[in-house]
């Protein structure tokens, strides 16, 4: 087995010579997956993944596999640092000015709404409001079905009567 601390210049030089892929793979080995697993997991053929880590192997300088993932695992804490972002700081918040009339705090309860106070609707709900939304219960449906066919009903029957009434006044 190959000393891999008794030369950190040359541990360097094969940890850069590995390639991306080859380290892919030596992750899945070293949490102990079989070729057959690491194929799976990176789509690709068992076969593919028996030559990547054979070259890593050579790289590495091992033996057999367990070596090439001992000396990966020793090499991967060493040269396979992340580097973090430093940490942000928000700035101190600033007071700002109240937007109140006499500059203290709103009375919640005479709290209203900001469309109001927008120029838009003066609060008053439409009658018909939620009666397009999808979330009705069977009743609410069955009597929503029914006041509009009972809507329909009397629109066609006064429509009639109105047609009725002016055919006479034609005939006439």
């Amino acid at each position: 087995m190959n000393d891999s601390g008794s030369h950190p210049l040359d541990d360097e030089a094969r940890w850069n010579r590995l390639t991306e892929k080859q380290r892919a793979c030596l992750d899945l080995l070293i949490e102990h997956k079989t070729s057959k697993e690491i194929a799976r997991l990176l789509d690709i053929s068992k076969h593919t993944v028996d030559q990547r880590l054979n070259l890593a192997r050579d790289t590495l300088g091992a033996q057999d596999r367990n070596e090439s993932a001992f000396i990966y695992r020793q090499m991967k804490e060493k040269y396979d640092r992340v580097t973090y972002d430093a940490v942000e700081v928000p700035a101190t918040p600033a007071l700002v000015r109240s937007e109140f009339p006499d500059g203290g705090s709103p009375n919640l309860m005479e709290l209203h709404d900001s469309s109001a106070l927008q120029g838009g609707s003066s609060g008053i709900r439409p009658p018909f409001r939620g009666l397009f939304k999808r979330d009705h219960n069977s009743a609410n449906r069955l009597w929503i079905y029914l006041a509009g066919l009972a809507a329909a009903v009397w629109i066609v029957l006064g429509g009639l009567g109105v047609a009725q009434a002016l055919n006479q006044l034609i005939q006439n």
